[in-house]
């Protein structure tokens, strides 16, 4: 006997005798409906998975294109101006002025000059420009009012360094004589060892001393002995700048000798 396969018909050969009481003889025997329903169902699953895209499209639109929404914006226009009024008239335009084209001298052949350049009497009667302009005979001339200047003359107090001025301020007699002074007028304190005392000082435009500062001293009253001098010394002969006598900023160092 031939035996199908595809039929129920095996199941009992290969059961028969068997617990048929098992889940795996069920199994067998519902295997056709089993499977039948398992293609039913992934066929419909399939067929809602593909027809998606045509679902959505069928689907009405809920917004309409056709109607924008369109934002207004409010642009300011700046205000219009108003014409000035009683503006006076613009000045009229000064007389013309005859003119005589300047030729630069160039060195050139005779037979290629083809322009004489002005004569000196016809540059003394006229102004030189970029052209020969004639001028308007009948034209009113008018001449500016010529100015007094500054009636004041502003002075110059700035303070000159020696190293830049015309004349540099110095001591009658020359340095030699002012040295001699200071060695005569000077009183060293006690106990104060040899050595420099630098200081400045601004001679001023009549030659006398001010703004004396001592930069360093030997010992203690050094210094202030320095300014004492220094303020009871002779005048300066000033110095100058554009032949005007100016205030000028010395530096000087005064040597000390420890007394023995």
């Amino acid at each position: 006997m031939k035996l199908d396969l595809l039929k129920s018909q095996w199941l009992e050969i290969v059961f028969e005798g068997r617990n048929k009481v098992y889940g795996a003889y069920d199994l067998r025997k519902t295997n056709d409906k089993t499977t039948l329903k398992s293609l039913i169902i992934g066929g419909i699953i399939f067929v809602f998975l593909v027809s998606i895209p045509v679902l959505i499209n069928l689907l009405p639109n809920g917004s309409d294109d056709s109607v924008l929404d369109q934002k207004i914006t409010t642009v300011k226009l700046p205000p219009k101006e108003k014409p000035k009024e009683n503006i006076p008239p613009p000045p009229p335009p000064p007389p013309k002025v005859d003119q005589v084209k300047f030729v630069k001298p160039v060195v050139a052949k005779a037979e290629e000059v083809t322009e004489e350049p002005p004569k000196v009497e016809e540059l003394e009667k006229h102004k030189i420009g970029a052209e020969t302009v004639k001028g308007d005979p009948d034209a009113e001339l008018t001449v500016e009012p010529v100015g007094n200047g500054p009636s004041v003359v502003e002075e110059d107090n700035n303070i000159y360094n020696t190293a830049g001025i015309e004349v540099k301020p110095d001591f009658p007699g020359g340095m030699q004589k002012f040295y001699s002074y200071i060695g005569r007028a000077y009183s060293a304190p006690e106990d104060c060892g040899s050595g420099k005392v630098f200081v400045t000082f601004v001679v001023e435009k009549d030659g006398s001393l001010t703004d004396i500062k001592v930069i360093r001293e030997v010992c203690p009253g050094s210094g202030k002995e320095a300014i004492r001098v220094l303020k009871s010394c002779p005048k300066w002969n000033a110095g100058e700048q554009n032949g005007k006598k100016v205030r000028v900023l010395y530096s000087l160092p005064i040597s000390i000798q420890s007394a023995e």
